[in-house]
């Protein structure tokens, strides 16, 4: 039988739309997050990927090896949002870079501690002692005053203390050795130096506990780490969607589960203002 124009059009369109149908029905979109090694990537598939599919979405994690390709992947479009940094490192990686991107909102954060395989308190610390520390500038500057807030060295005063470097230590009295290197690399140098200061992420990815640590920083809430997104997607459903999942009792329930290993991180300031007052 053969159809006339008219009825090939029809059907066409018929066959078109309900195909557009289909694929919207069985296609929800995606939303990739990129995250560093550690904890995050489980944040993402457990508190945060439950919550969006029932949205009607899609969330996959990629994991990337450093702190530099989560913001070029979501720069040049690879991936939809990051989790993995903190404001102050998102802020001078952007501005460095010439990116357009931005925080989206705080998550609960895994701190910088000392560890070592060789000593078990800061009085243990003597000349000679060599102490691994991240290399990049914001983390550098961090682990600097860490190491002030421990008593272990002066920064200058007249000095930015953001933006320190080993040039601006102005007191070392235990005549301590600082070696700034990749901050994934640092765990593994716990063989060979007296003690490291490592970033939460890869103290956990590397199998070190926050309890084993000789001592942990606390965090300054510039310091706690953000999901972070385009700018130019900030007023997107997904993006808005997102943060609102990470309000969520659901994201809440996860992170206070102490079964898991977030109830022992630091808490942003507004999940902080929502959790019931202490019984008198």
């Amino acid at each position: 039988m053969k159809l006339t124009h008219s009825v090939r059009a029809a059907l066409g369109i018929t066959l078109l739309a309900a195909g557009m149908q289909l694929a919207m029905a069985g296609d929800p979109q995606t939303i990739t997050f990129g995250v560093a090694p550690g904890p995050y990537g489980d944040m993402v598939n457990l508190a945060i990927k439950p919550e969006l599919a029932k949205k009607g979405y899609k969330v996959v994690v990629r994991e990337f090896s450093d702190y530099v390709q989560p913001n070029l992947a979501l720069a040049n479009g690879s991936i939809d949002a990051n989790l993995f940094q903190h404001s102050l490192y998102l802020e001078k990686f952007a501005a460095d870079k010439g990116l357009k991107i931005s925080p989206l909102i705080i998550v609960p954060t895994a701190s910088m501690g000392l560890y070592s395989k060789k000593i078990k308190s800061l009085d243990e610390l003597k000349k000679g002692d060599v102490v691994t520390l991240s290399n990049d500038a914001t983390n550098l500057a961090r682990g600097l005053r860490f190491l002030q807030a421990m008593g272990l060295i002066t920064i200058k005063a007249d000095i930015d203390p953001t933006k320190a470097s080993e040039k601006d230590i102005l007191e070392n009295p235990r005549g301590l050795v600082f070696k700034p290197m990749e901050a994934a690399q640092l765990p593994r140098t716990l063989d060979s130096v007296t003690a490291s200061l490592v970033n939460g992420n890869f103290a956990l990815a590397s199998g070190l506990k926050l309890s084993s640590a000789i001592k942990l920083e606390t965090l300054d809430e510039n310091l706690k780490n953000v999901i972070a997104v385009r700018t130019a997607d900030l007023d997107k459903p997904f993006v808005k969607d997102t943060k609102a999942v990470v309000e969520s009792p659901a994201y809440a329930a996860v992170i206070n589960d102490p079964a898991l290993m977030y109830s022992q991180f630091q808490k942003p300031e507004w999940m902080q203002a929502k959790m019931p007052a202490p019984a008198q």
